[in-house]
Order: C-alpha cells, then structure tokens, then sequence
C-alpha cells in the first residue's frame, strides 16, 4: 500500500476499502449513520470527543473516556485513519486533533466528508460492521492542547516578550464582535484574528476545503510560519480550522479546548469588543 496523504479524494479511498489496515470512522450524527454510512465504517458519536463534565462540558475527555473509546473502535498503532462527517469537517476534525493528542498521528481526512462521497455516486450501506474491540493504553499528549491560564499569560507579557502567537477565532462574526452572546461576557479574546470555519470550504464543491484556503487565511494575517491557537464556542468548529491547519503546514497550531464557554464565563479572561 502506497504512502496515503493526509487530505484524501473520494475517489481514492475507493481503493482502500479492503485494506486491513484501513480504519475508517464515521463522525455524522448518530441516526444518519444507522441509514448510511460508507462500507466498513465505524462509528463514533460527536458527544463521546468531549468529557461531559461541568463546568466545562466541551473539554478533552478523560484518559479513561479515551481509553475505552480507542479500545472500543479496534484502533491499533499499525492502523491508517480515514475520518469523515457529514458537515464539512468540524467533528472529524475534533477528532483528528484527539487522534493528535493520543499520539497517532496516522490520519487522513476525506475531503467533503459523507456529502461528497454520497454526492459522487459511491456507495453506502447501512450494515454495521462487526465490532473489532481491544484493549489499549494510551498516552496523552498536550503539545496539541492549550490552556486558559497560559493565553491568559501571554497576554499579560510585556509586547515585545509576545512574539509572534496568533489566535484563530472560528465563531460567527456576530460572536466575535459580541452582537451575539452565548456566555456571561461577549466579544473576543484580545488580539484574535476572525474566520469563520465555514468560509474555509466550497460549499457548491461537496463541502470540499477551498482550494485558496491558504492564500485566503494570508490575507486575513493568519500565516503557516506563526505559533496558532484556534478556538470556538466548544471546541467543535475549530475542530475544522485545527485540522486545516495541519493540512496547511502550520507550524504550530494548538487548539483551546475550553474555548469560549470556558473563557466567556471566567471573571479572570480579558475579553475585547
């Protein structure tokens, strides 16, 4: 089997579906995949990439929660990951940034998700695959994960100890301004630059990423050569703007799990309008 690049047609995974070590797995919602999913997969609920534990529901599920997900869904270290959904990236990039942050950095992402493929004519079923259970152990790595108190450092450092950090802000334009408040406080966190993570994808093309998405996020100041953190509301959309981040060559993007549930609810986090 060839060397499988990390963004991946549709039409090349078509050669890959009887490959043994092949997994692919399914972020759609829980009833669509029950009516139709592609050949094999295996199927993770959205709900099972967050802890669930207040305050801060969204966050990094626990070692324990992990472990039995991994064990759950057969993932070994020999297994190449082929990650989709159905809403342009956002869960299966969530999960691709757990991938990262348990160490297995052998992934892929379909590009377009479940609506290309279906879109294209290939097929789907709605055939649950055999569960293939194991057990394993897993590491966490929190070189993909930041904190609240380390933004909140950064930005209370002297300006010329700052660097060059950019922080990414996947939300809505109303909620990055403010015009739209979900927590105790609205806007932004100080400095951020705005794009929302549905602009980084060609709609009319299957929900494929755009293919100027590089040259577009230059033009707004985010650059591969910086530091990045980016964030959402949960941790969700950013799941998509993380992983467009490693598909562009960032050179170091983290992604703020809290995101602004946590940080628009804290009294201690600066918040700009």
């Amino acid at each position: 089997m060839s060397e499988i690049p990390p963004l991946l047609e549709p039409e090349a995974l078509i050669n890959l579906l009887s490959e043994p070590n092949i997994l692919i797995v399914d972020l759609c919602n829980d009833s669509l995949y029950s009516r139709m999913h592609i050949p094999g997969a295996v199927h993770v609920s959205p709900q099972e990439l967050m802890c669930g534990a207040v305050p801060w529901t969204n966050k990094l599920p626990t070692q324990e929660q992990l472990t039995a997900l991994v064990s759950r869904i057969g993932l070994t270290d020999d297994k190449h990951v082929v990650v989709y959904d159905d809403e342009g990236g956002g869960w299966a990039g969530r999960f691709i940034w757990t991938l990262d942050v348990i160490g297995h950095t052998n992934w892929s992402y379909l590009n377009g998700g479940l609506v290309a493929w279906h879109n294209e004519g290939h097929p789907t079923t709605s055939d649950v695959p055999a569960p293939y259970a194991i057990e394993r152990d897993i590491i966490i790595n929190r070189t993909p994960i930041i904190e609240a108190e380390e933004i909140i450092e950064y930005l209370n450092a002297p300006s010329l100890e700052k660097g060059e950090l950019q922080i990414w802000d996947a939300r809505s334009l109303a909620e990055y301004t403010g015009e739209k408040v979900l927590t105790a406080k609205g806007g932004h966190i100080p400095g951020a630059i705005h794009c929302d993570w549905t602009s980084m994808m060609d709609i009319p093309n299957n929900m494929r990423i755009r293919e100027d998405a590089l040259p577009f996020l230059e033009s707004l100041g985010l650059t591969p050569d910086k530091p990045t953190i980016t964030h959402c509301q949960s941790h969700h959309r950013s799941g998509f703007t993380y992983l467009l981040g490693r598909l562009l060559g960032f050179s170091s993007i983290r992604a703020y799990d809290g995101s602004w549930a946590e940080w628009g609810n804290r009294e201690d986090t600066p918040v700009e309008q």
